[in-house]
C-alpha cells in the first residue's frame, strides 16, 4: 500500500502542474467550454488513479517477469537465444506502452485512419525487438556503445533522404513514445540480467545504460522503412476536435471503456501467455512470487484501461483546444512562451526524470547534483517545445534543421565523454518525453497547427515528442564533460573512461 501510495504522489506531482496551466490559460488566453472543463477535470483525475495504478503494477509484475527472463537468457549462455529472445520481448512488451499506443492513436486520427494505428504499432514493435536483440549482442560482445549508436544513426540519416516529411516527424516522435512507462523498466531489468554474459564476470555499470538509447533508435527505423517501401508522401491531414462536446460528459468516458478494455487484454494477454509458459518450463516461481506477479499484471491492466480512457475521454481534446486558441492570437509569441512554460513545467513533473536525476547523483558521487540536472533539463525542454511551436508558425524551418544538428552534435559528444554518461544520456531522451509530453503536449502542437494556416497537422503537428527526447542527449553529456573535469580536478576515485 505504501508503495502505490509513493506512486500515487509522483504522478499527482506530473498532472496537477498541466491541470494549473489549463486552468489559468482558461481564465486568461484560451476560454474554454465549461463542459470541455469538466471532462478535462474527469480525465485528469482517471489518468492520475490509472498511472498510478498502472505503476504499480509495473514494479510487482513487469520488472520481476524482466529480471526472471534476464536470468533465464544468462543461464542458457547462448547467442541464438539472447537474439530471438530479444525480438520476442521487444516485439511484446513494446505492444504494450500506453505512449506508443497514444501516437500511434493520434496519427490514426489526424490522418483519418490511412495511416493505422494497428501498423504503427506493429511496425514500431518489430523495430524495437530486433534492436534489443543488436542492444543483447552488444552486451555479449562487450562493442562500445558510442560505435553502435554511430553506425545506428549514420544508417537513419541515409534513410532520411529517403523517408517523406510526413514519416519522418512521424519516425523520431516514435522513439520518443516507445520508451516510457512499460518498456523502460522491462528493458533496463534485462539489461542488469543480461550483462553478466560477459565472459570477463564484470558486467560494469556502463552495460546497465544504452539498451534503451539502441531500442529508441530501432522505432524511428522501422517508420522510416516504412515510409520508403509504401511511399505514402502526399497524405494529408486535419484535426478534426469537437469544441462543442456532447450532451452527456459521463458518456464519453463509458463508451471508450468496453474498446479500451479489449485493446489492453489483446496488448498484455501475449506477456502473460509468456509469463505462465516460463513459470512452468523455467522459472519455477513460488507460489507467493507467482501470485505477486499475477496481481501486479492486473493492476497493470487496470491502470492501463483508466488511464486510456482519462486521455481520450477530456484530457487530449483540451491540450488540442488550448494550441488551438492560443495559435489564433493576434500575438504569435504567445505560443511560443506558452510551449516555453508546458515544456518546463512537464519534465519537472515527470515521475522518471526524479529516479534518473537520483541515479546520476549516485554514480557521481554527488558531484552532479540533482538540482543541476532537473534545472538543465528544464530549461532545454521548455526550449525544444518553444522550437517545435515556430516550426509550426515558420513553414520554412523544418524538423530536420533541428534534428540533424542536434544529433550529429550528440554523437560527436559520445566520443569525448565519459562511457557512462553516454549511456544515461541517450538512455533519458525517453525519460523527458514521458506521458504527460505524449499526451497534453502533443495535443496541443497538434491544435496549434491546425489554426496555422501555413502548417500542416501531420508535418509540424508531429516532431515534438523528437524535440523533447532529442535535449537530454546534449544536456547530460555536458554534465558528463563538467564530472570529467571535477573528477580530474578532485580526484575522484571512480573512472568512467
Amino acid at each position: 500500500m505504501n508503495v502505490l501510495l509513493l506512486k500515487l504522489k509522483e504522478v499527482l506531482y506530473s498532472v496537477l502542474p498541466i491541470t494549473v496551466i489549463v486552468m489559468i490559460l482558461n481564465f486568461t488566453v484560451a476560454p474554454l467550454d465549461i463542459s470541455l472543463i469538466v471532462k478535462f477535470l474527469i480525465g485528469t483525475v482517471l489518468i492520475i488513479i490509472g498511472l498510478s495504478t498502472f505503476l504499480f503494477g509495473i514494479d510487482i509484475g513487469i520488472i520481476p517477469i524482466g529480471n526472471a527472463m534476464g536470468s533465464t537468457i544468462v543461464k542458457a549462455n547462448k547467442l541464438w537465444v539472447v537474439v530471438i529472445a530479444g525480438l520476442i520481448l521487444g516485439f511484446f512488451i513494446s505492444i504494450a506502452e500506453p505512449d506508443l499506443y497514444i501516437l500511434a492513436s493520434q496519427v490514426d486520427f489526424v490522418t483519418s485512419g490511412l495511416i493505422s494505428r494497428e501498423s504503427i504499432v506493429a511496425v514500431v514493435s518489430v523495430g524495437i525487438g530486433a534492436m534489443l536483440s543488436l542492444g543483447f549482442i552488444r552486451i555479449v560482445h562487450n562493442i562500445s556503445l558510442h560505435k553502435v549508436l554511430t553506425v545506428l544513426y549514420a544508417i537513419i540519416f541515409i534513410l532520411a533522404l529517403f523517408t517523406s516529411r510526413e514519416f519522418l516527424a512521424i519516425s523520431f516522435d516514435a522513439s520518443g513514445a516507445t520508451t516510457g512507462a512499460m518498456t523502460v523498466p522491462f528493458i533496463l531489468a534485462l539489461a542488469t540480467s543480461v550483462s553478466a554474459l560477459k565472459k570477463d564476470s564484470k558486467a560494469s555499470e556502463e552495460d546497465n545504460f544504452g539498451l534503451v538509447a539502441i531500442v529508441s533508435a530501432g522505432a524511428i527505423l522501422a517508420v522510416m522503412i516504412m515510409s520508403v517501401i509504401s511511399k505514402t508522401d502526399t497524405i494529408t491531414a486535419s484535426l478534426e476536435y469537437n469544441k462543442a462536446t456532447s450532451t452527456s460528459i459521463i458518456s464519453s468516458f463509458v463508451q471508450k471503456i468496453a474498446t479500451i478494455a479489449l485493446e489492453v487484454i489483446l496488448a498484455l494477454l501475449p506477456i502473460l501467455i509468456i509469463f505462465l509458459l516460463f513459470q512452468k518450463i523455467s522459472f519455477k516461481l513460488s507460489r507467493k512470487a507467482f501470485k505477486k506477479v499475477l496481481f501486479g499484471l492486473l493492476f497493470t491492466f487496470i491502470g492501463f484501461v483508466l488511464f486510456l480512457v482519462g486521455v481520450n475521454g477530456g484530457f487530449m481534446d483540451v491540450g488540442a483546444v488550448i494550441g488551438y486558441s492560443v495559435a489564433s492570437l493576434e500575438n504569435k509569441f504567445y505560443l511560443v512562451i506558452v510551449g516555453f512554460i508546458l515544456g518546463s513545467v512537464t519534465v519537472l513533473a515527470e515521475p522518471a526524470v526524479y529516479v534518473l536525476t537520483h541515479q546520476i547523483e549516485d554514480v557521481t558521487s554527488g558531484y552532479v547534483k540533482r538540482k543541476i540536472v532537473i534545472i538543465s533539463l528544464a530549461i532545454g525542454v521548455g526550449i525544444a517545445v518553444a522550437l517545435s511551436m515556430i516550426r509550426i508558425l515558420v513553414p520554412e524551418v523544418q524538423l530536420w534543421h533541428y534534428l540533424l544538428p542536434g544529433y550529429l552534435i550528440s554523437l560527436a559528444m559520445s566520443y569525448f565523454v565519459p562511457k557512462l554518461f553516454v549511456g544515461i544520456a541517450f538512455d533519458s531522451g525517453g525519460v523527458a518525453s514521458g506521458p504527460m509530453t505524449a499526451t497534453f503536449i502533443l495535443a496541443f502542437a497538434h491544435g496549434a497547427a491546425d489554426a496555422v494556416e501555413e502548417a500542416n497537422v501531420l508535418i509540424d503537428g508531429f516532431g515534438m515528442i523528437a524535440m523533447v527526447a532529442l535535449t537530454p542527449l546534449i544536456a547530460l553529456q555536458i554534465l558528463g564533460f563538467i564530472f570529467k573535469v571535477k573528477s580530474k580536478k578532485g580526484g575522484i576515485k571512480k573512472s568512467d573512461d
